[in-house]
């Protein structure tokens, strides 16, 4: 591969000992980020003039179901309860292989224009072998750097569930596409968990998981799902432990989120869909309270969009909002501020990283790393004047600025389009899929599906 240079760029490289650049070069030499500094000197390469430009690293989405973009947006009217009667009770289990790489392959590349070049696919509709290679061939043919956390069959996933899961299955997967940890994607375990399955399974699926050296994610937390204190019962079987995800929070007890932190632990966020959906306030300050930074994901594309610039100020807003109210009610002011734009953008990139178990090798502009790289276009109305960079990530920045994105040094996206992707057969490709599911289902895609709430595993009475 050819050694690339970006010039005179504002560079956030969101390592501590390179720091920000209002004017600096980023080399890529091959896959890797060669070097990050003013006045690089003579580059034998391509040059890329960054002078209107932001580089940064790339988003990383700690947790999607990946899958479910086929339901773009028909969830956007709907309950937790409700989602998991539409998704679980009627969707999930009609899906075919098909399916699966039409989903994993759009969606990813949904991610990759959007700047998100790290996907931990949370893929918890592996209803068959083929199911599993047809989600894995997906996310490869995108180009992206993904997870591939392989989860439970639809019918698996109704809680409280005894079911097995099959992990001959899991290890053929760990075999046959992952027997090495160093390719663009990855393999992880998505647990049920002890929201959605009984104790006994869920302590099978973690020892299992972990003899074939899967790091585990898990939804804990999930509104009326997560009052069953889940931190407490993977306790008392010994299954907290490092390289473990715990996806939401938004119901845990106090002393829960310690003993996340102390285990080593680390933690998703999806603000958007935890507010709209009914799972509880973000779990932002708990963590920190324990010292614990957790990540950003986006969730299900059912019902919010798959860009990270949305999740990032939501979940900012949420988190201030909460506070906020509280120095409201105590008749004082609130300074300063106990979360900032910089910590938004670690936990995006960074923390990120490090929660997919990848920051030895993405999350940060640190030479050696790969060069997953994003270029935002500080040209557009909505970005100048830059009186603050990382403030302009934040607060000002959509999917329309991104000029460029980077994976492994390949660029997949320049001059603000995908390389080499033909939206509109996609579209058409997409459209076959989607017409074929709800067909199947006998619902409609006009927004007045409104399915029945799924109560099972909580208190609630139907």
């Amino acid at each position: 591969m050819a050694r690339t240079v970006i010039r005179n760029a504002i560079v956030l490289s969101m390592d501590p000992k390179i720091g920000e650049h209002l004017c600096a070069d980023v080399l890529i030499d091959g896959e890797k980020i060669a070097a990050v500094g003013p006045n690089l000197g003579p580059v034998d390469g391509i040059e890329i003039d960054g002078s209107s430009s932001i580089v940064m690293p790339g988003f990383v989405d700690t947790h999607r179901h990946t899958w479910q973009c086929l339901m773009r947006n028909a969830a956007a009217d709907w309950t937790l309860a409700q989602y998991f009667g539409g998704v679980r009770g009627v969707m999930g289990g009609l899906y075919t292989a098909d399916d699966m790489y039409v989903a994993n392959y759009i969606g990813a590349l949904e991610a990759l224009d959007a700047g998100i070049t790290t996907l931990v696919d949370w893929s918890h509709n592996t209803n068959s072998p083929e199911h599993a290679d047809m989600a894995v061939k997906g996310l490869k043919d995108s180009g992206i750097r993904a997870v591939f956390a392989y989860g439970n069959a639809n019918k698996e996933w109704f809680p409280i569930s005894d079911l097995p899961s099959d992990f001959d299955d899991v290890a053929r997967v760990r075999k046959q596409y992952f027997s090495s940890d160093d390719g663009l994607v990855t393999m992880a375990f998505a647990a049920r968990g002890p929201q959605f399955a009984t104790l006994d399974q869920t302590e099978r699926d973690f020892r299992m998981a972990r003899d074939l050296d899967l790091p585990i994610t898990l939804h804990a937390g999930d509104g009326l799902w997560g009052l069953n204190k889940p931190i407490d019962q993977l306790h008392s079987r010994g299954l907290l432990g490092p390289r473990t995800t715990y996806v939401h929070c938004c119901t845990l007890a106090d002393h829960e989120f310690k003993m996340i932190a102390d285990t080593g632990g680390s933690a998703s966020l999806a603000a958007e869909v935890e507010l709209n959906m009914g799972h509880g306030n973000p779990a932002t300050l708990s963590f920190l309270k324990y010292g614990l930074r957790p990540s950003i994901s986006i969730d299900v594309c059912t019902s919010v969009g798959g860009d990270m610039f949305t999740q990032i100020r939501i979940l900012l807003a949420a988190t201030r909002g909460v506070v906020n109210a509280e120095a409201l009610t105590q008749n004082r002011l609130l300074d300063p501020l106990p979360l900032t734009a910089r910590d938004m953008l670690d936990f995006a990139t960074l923390q990120g990283a490090k929660t997919a178990n990848l920051d030895h090798k993405t999350g940060s502009l640190t030479p050696g790393k790969d060069a997953d790289i994003v270029i935002l276009n500080t040209d557009s109305l909505n970005m100048f004047p830059i009186n603050n960079p990382v403030g302009a990530v934040i607060a000002d920045a959509h999917v329309g600025n991104i000029d460029s994105v980077f994976v492994r040094g390949r660029a997949v996206k320049r001059h603000g389009k995908l390389v080499d992707v033909d939206v509109k057969a996609l579209r058409r490709r997409m459209e076959a899929s989607v017409d074929g599911l709800f067909g199947r289902a006998g619902v409609p895609r006009d927004g007045n599906w409104l399915p029945k709430p799924y109560t099972g595993g909580t208190t609630v009475k139907d």
